[in-house]
């Protein structure tokens, strides 16, 4: 068995869902630490749900580039265990893949990185450049004592990145066919439009605060925001929760509130999305209120070094020439981008991740774990 898929196996057989890190980070930090690497723990957030954050860092013969890899530790819940043909944490392999929750996001990852680091150490004990690796357990929750914070510390230590690889599982069909060179931005909101409550009857007593934003709603949902650009798809707004009605068939309610969502690339900014719609409630004369959330801004990493490195990494290992996409929803690369110009994604197969059954194919682990280390090869020689 290849030491990348034995780590793997212990990490998945470790329970960990979010925030809890489950231990995980402890057994990484023991393996990294016999290399040389300076570990912190670092602990954020109320005592009852503390988030587990590792910052380990092992310094260049020459000083020369950092290079981050990055990742989490914590996974989703299991959802109904009944509905699992395997325990999610007892790793299984079953015609060729393994299973548990975690396998495809993201601690096959984590495990390949680890053991690419110590294969790439082994056979060059002193690099010119720098190795670094930084874990949170709070990736698949709130992300507000994870990622965010660790790089906020590292920016208070006077810390900069010159590359970060965020294990993600960005490949659609095999291994090595998308690599993330961005991500787009998350700016969530809740409107709420006022009315006026009453008998259904009397339609002329009461304003129905349903039929006043339905228009509004309508012209929102068809307004091209942006066009997009190179690099980013053209932003999109989408409603998730519409909320109305006091429950009686006869009562027009008080008020209505609509849960939406843009998902922008660098045509656009928070600020400009705002002011665009609030010029279309206004115009449709609502009597409403606006509250936002920006949970991340676009973060973009043009052609260059890291992505080149990368690249060349996954052809001599895959024969395939990757799709640089700034597709899908977050990541903590948005938080990564305030203390690192260059960032990758790239990681295995997502289909099966957040699944029952969450799986990935035992045969590209070892490619994956070659990849990462040919990479640090390329940048850090």
């Amino acid at each position: 068995m290849s030491q990348a898929l034995r780590l793997a196996e212990q990490l998945i057989s470790r329970c960990s869902v979010t925030p809890d890190d489950g231990a995980c980070q402890t057994l990484i930090a023991e393996r990294l630490s016999s290399l040389g690497f300076e570990c912190k723990s670092l602990l954020y957030g109320p005592a009852m749900a503390q988030v587990t954050n590792l910052w380990a860092v092992r310094r260049g013969a020459m000083g020369g580039k950092l290079l981050a890899f990055a990742g989490h530790t914590d996974v989703v819940p299991t959802g109904p265990l009944n509905a699992w043909h395997s325990d999610p944490f007892a790793p299984t392999h079953r015609a060729g893949k393994l299973y548990g929750r975690g396998a495809a996001d993201m601690k096959t990852s984590i495990a390949a990185m680890v053991v690419a680091i110590e294969e790439f150490l082994h056979t060059h004990p002193s690099p010119a450049g720098s190795v670094a690796m930084l874990l949170t357990s709070d990736e698949e929750g709130p992300s507000v004592d994870g990622t965010v914070k660790v790089c906020e510390w590292l920016a208070g230590q006077g810390t900069r990145l010159d590359y970060c690889i965020v294990g993600e599982p960005t490949s659609v069909q095999q291994l090595g066919d998308t690599v993330k060179n961005g991500r787009r931005g998350s700016l969530s909101g809740r409107l709420t439009v006022k009315g006026v409550q009453g008998h259904i009857a009397y339609p002329l007593l009461a304003k129905n605060p349903i039929h006043l934003a339905a228009p509004a709603l309508a012209e929102l949902a068809k307004i091209e925001w942006d066009a997009g650009n190179d690099y980013f798809p053209p932003t999109g707004w989408q409603m998730s929760n519409i909320h109305a009605g006091t429950g009686a068939l006869n009562v027009t309610p008080n008020e209505l509130a609509v849960d939406f969502n843009f998902r922008f690339g660098t045509a656009s900014t928070p600020e400009k999305l705002k002011r665009r719609m609030k010029g279309v409630l206004d115009k449709h004369a609502l009597d409403y209120a606006l509250v936002w959330s920006l949970a991340g801004e676009p973060y973009l990493t043009p052609a260059g070094a890291l992505s080149d490195a990368m690249c060349k990494a996954i052809h001599a290992e895959t024969r395939l020439t990757p799709q640089l996409s700034t597709t899908g929803g977050t990541s903590d690369g948005r938080f990564i981008a305030k203390i690192c110009p260059q960032i990758v994604e790239f990681g295995p197969v997502n289909a099966s991740i957040h699944q029952i059954d969450e799986h990935v194919d035992v045969s590209s682990i070892e490619p994956l774990k070659n990849i990462y280390r040919k990479t640090m090869e390329l940048l850090l020689l």
